[in-house]
């Protein structure tokens, strides 16, 4: 007698959740139920594996840390172009660290280059060989006399011939064979001071190509204001004195002077004189530069002074 197939009988068939031969379920009578078949993929499909969510998570993190380190290892500031406008903030030479008076400045073009090495403006004619070397052919310049020619000709001797270029974020480095180095910065250079409203320190006296430090009895004692109304007073290093000026262009002249009078001698006196003479030799030539001031008489003899820090 053979066995009846049960439900749990791995031989048994079934169909639509019953076996086969049995008879359908009240509602079901008359319905044709096909087996099941397995979907078949269309040929080109393409197969998408599920990927654990932790797991997918991770491949997502790690994509984004590489790009990043990507984007900071061709970022950064961009480096400046030689071409511009710089302020120079010192010299490195012979051991030596010389720091620049706020008048030295450069100006690169594509093909020259014009500043001012302290208190002479320059010209020079520029060759670059891509962005890391320039080669310098000086041009022209002024023969002012300076009351600081040591900065003046180091500049000088230091900008010629082939020059590297260090460049960083707003700062630019030109290195010659030697080591030497002139350093700049792209940061604003410091606005010319006015003439007027200003309090000049005379620092030197000027005679032609020869300038000569104040001595240092009148160092800081000689001094004088252009009001806005021109009216002008201040010290000449031993008597207070005041003027009336009249100003065209760059062209300043001084009325008759009007003085107290202490008796001055030896050096302190020999300013006195110097300036006196200066400020009534007739129209003076000015020229400012940062906070610098030249006057200059039409026989080359002059002064130069600086603008002095304001009154607290």
């Amino acid at each position: 007698m053979g066995r009846s197939p049960g439900r749990g009988a791995r031989t048994g068939q079934w169909r639509a959740g019953r076996p086969v031969g049995a008879a359908p379920a009240d509602g079901l009578r008359g319905v044709v139920v096909e087996p099941l078949r397995r979907a078949v993929r269309p040929r080109g499909m393409r197969t998408f594996r599920h990927v654990h969510t932790s797991a997918g998570l991770a491949l997502v993190l790690a994509l984004a840390v590489a790009g990043c380190g990507r984007e900071e290892a061709g970022g950064g500031a961009p480096l400046p172009d030689p071409v511009g406008s710089w302020a120079v903030e010192s010299l490195t030479t012979g051991g030596r660290t010389l720091h620049a008076p706020d008048s030295a400045r450069l100006e690169f073009g594509q093909n020259q280059a014009k500043g001012n090495y302290g208190c002479n403006g320059f010209t020079a004619v520029v060759a670059f060989a891509g962005p890391s070397a320039v080669t310098v052919t000086p041009g022209a310049s002024t023969t002012m006399a300076c009351a600081d020619m040591e900065f003046e000709t180091a500049f000088a001797k230091l900008f010629q011939g082939k020059l590297t270029i260090d460049r960083g974020p707003d700062r630019l480095t030109l290195k010659t064979a030697d080591g030497s180095t002139i350093a700049m910065t792209s940061a604003p250079a410091a606005s010319d001071a006015p003439l007027t409203t200003t309090r000049w320190s005379v620092e030197s006296l000027v005679s032609g190509t020869t300038s000569a430090s104040l001595p240092a009895e009148a160092a800081g004692k000689a001094q004088f204001t252009i009001a806005p109304d021109l009216a002008v007073s201040g010290n000449l290093g031993c008597n207070r004195f005041s003027a009336k000026a009249t100003v065209e262009g760059s062209t300043v002249t001084f009325g008759p002077l009007t003085s107290t009078r202490m008796a001055c001698e030896g050096p302190v006196g020999g300013v006195e004189r110097a300036l006196t003479d200066l400020f009534g030799s007739g129209p003076l030539t000015s020229r400012i530069e940062g906070r610098t001031l030249t006057l200059t008489a039409a026989d080359g003899k002059g002064l130069t002074a600086k603008a002095a820090p304001a009154a607290q």
